[in-house]
């Protein structure tokens, strides 16, 4: 008999990072035979098609215009949060969690009709959600879902033998931190989240533990992070949980050479990919931008959003407002990342060394682990010198124990490809096994 054609149904939130993560899940799906539609808003539209994705789309909410730019609205409302900015762990994450989760929960209200309408439509036979907190027209479909965590898992896997999410805190650090961290965010977020909870209770749905906006694993919880990273030295990967090296999509339509303006020219070549959020940062990312002129290597630099309200400093750069980052990583010899979870996946995929510059949320997480277990060096975004940044680039390409240990990393991610299992496990769930997936 035939293998049955599932329908997929994505949710993510609709930013850059978060749909480009549910991408590489998407392709695995549509390769495999299966049908795939995203749930997004108007200012996506005609953006996932050649992906070979159903787009169903609502209208923007909150304020957010059709036709405006998605990435720049989402930065803006980061930095009136408090959230980007030269801060430390410790006030972004209190910003985060009294100003963007009560955003992200009064927006998964909104959303509720819409996800009822999509369900209602489309029939799924999975639902796939990357989101801040659950969504109660989720959970109340009874339809197996899966949720998506393209964070660091310290995010949306609560246990207290790792880190706080968000305090770039040490694995083997001074535990007194970790709990005057936790104690701190918990504290601030009470009363959000009894009303939240209120609101999943008042669906028939079963209490969220406390302080959590997400509910522990359910159906299948899959999180991105390498086994090099992972902190299996302080927990096991939890039950129904599937950790994956990374969430890379292919873009195959995409292609990518090396400018003429620098192919020619002296040092090593170094990829500048901040994100589009700590990019919009425009003063900091003048800064950055100078410092990394004085240096003797060549970058390509992804511009972001304010790509038009500043030029490269340097004849040693060259950049556009996006390159397609997974064609450029394999040419590089490093990459300058702000931390986030999908760059810094992708970036051992091709085992290249980092420096780390994290501004908000995960970046900090990411940027701890990388750089106590020696894959890079963590700075700070806002306060790194020319001799910190320049001396850490060439630190890391002149350790050549280290790039043999990222090149051997790298073929083991690539020869695992973990990522091609997921079809076979969604089949698995949507015909009724739940077990924990290896």
């Amino acid at each position: 008999m035939p293998k049955k054609s599932l329908k997929a149904l994505f949710i993510p939130v609709d930013g850059i990072g978060h749909v480009n993560a549910c991408i590489g899940i998407a392709e695995q799906l549509i390769t495999a035979g299966h049908r795939v539609s995203f749930l997004m808003n108007t200012q996506w539209e005609g953006k996932l098609r050649h992906y070979g994705i159903d787009e169903i789309l609502y209208p923007p909410l909150q304020g957010r215009q059709a036709g405006s730019n998605a990435a720049l609205d989402g930065a803006n409302m980061l930095r009136s949060f408090g959230i980007i900015g030269s801060a430390g762990p410790l006030d972004t994450m209190v910003a985060w969690v009294t100003n963007l989760v009560p955003h992200c929960i009064r927006e998964s209200r909104l959303m509720d009709p819409f996800v009822d309408k999509a369900i209602a439509d489309l029939q799924p036979d999975v639902i796939f959600i990357d989101q801040v907190v659950a969504m109660a027209s989720v959970e109340r479909s009874g339809i197996p879902w899966v949720w998506v965590s393209s964070y660091n898992p310290l995010f949306q896997l609560y246990d207290e033998r790792t880190p706080p999410p968000g305090s770039g805190l040490a694995a083997n650090g001074d535990r007194k931190e970790w709990a005057h961290f936790r104690h701190t965010v918990n504290d601030a977020i009470k009363d959000i989240w009894r009303e939240f909870n209120d609101y999943f209770v008042s669906n028939g749905l079963p209490a969220l533990d406390y302080g959590q906006y997400v509910r522990q694993p359910t159906h299948l919880h899959i999180y991105p992070l390498p086994v090099e990273l992972d902190y299996t030295d302080l927990r096991p990967v939890p039950d129904r949980c599937l950790q994956l090296d990374n969430l890379m999509r292919k873009d195959v339509h995409a292609t990518f050479t090396i400018p003429k303006q620098l192919s020619n020219k002296p040092g090593k070549l170094i990829y500048v990919g901040l994100g589009s959020l700590v990019l919009s940062d425009l003063e900091n990312t003048k800064r950055l931008m100078a410092l990394l002129a004085k240096s003797t290597h060549r970058f390509i630099v992804s511009k972001g959003p304010h790509h038009d309200k500043y030029e490269l400093p340097g004849a040693n750069m060259w950049g556009e407002r996006y390159v397609p980052q997974i064609q450029v990583l394999p040419l590089v010899d490093l990459v300058v990342t702000h931390g986030g979870n999908n760059t810094v996946t992708e970036t051992l995929y091709y085992g290249k060394p980092m420096v780390v510059l994290p501004v908000f949320a995960d970046q900090f997480d990411n940027a701890q682990r990388l750089h106590e277990l020696g894959y890079g060096l963590r700075l700070d975004t806002y306060r790194c010198s020319e001799a910190e940044l320049l001396g850490a680039i060439d630190k890391l390409l002149n350790n050549n124990e280290l790039n043999a240990k990222l090149a051997k990393i790298a073929t083991r991610i690539q020869s695992d490809n973990k990522i091609s299992k997921i079809p076979g496990l969604i089949e698995q769930l949507c015909n009724g096994d739940t077990n924990r997936h290896e």
